[in-house]
């Protein structure tokens, strides 16, 4: 009887520790600011919805990355999570919307 072949192990995505990477490293930005200046004044529910919507976007450009296997189609991906992320952000930011 031959033996089966081995599994093959599941590579770990290139992109995946900028994404999740980039979050804290955004999220510092503010935090880093508030300590220079009177400009930014972040409470805690400011960095909350920060971390939830960024969190948000991330996880659901990883649930879609599962099923979008080609490049451009996770670049589209990305750049409208981006756009809506921006837009959430600066709707958050300055109630224009």
């Amino acid at each position: 009887m031959a033996a089966s072949p081995p599994i093959p192990a599941r590579r770990s995505p290139v992109w995946r520790p900028f994404l999740w990477g980039a979050i804290p490293v955004i999220l510092l930005i503010p935090a880093v600011a508030m300590q220079f200046t009177a400009g930014v004044d972040w409470t805690a529910t400011d960095f909350l919805f920060a971390a939830v919507l960024l969190g948000g976007a991330a996880a659901l450009f990883e649930l879609a990355a599962w099923k979008i296997r080609d490049r451009i189609g996770r670049l589209v991906l990305a750049a409208l999570l981006l756009g809506a992320v921006l837009l959430i952000w600066a709707d958050g930011a300055v109630g224009v919307f």
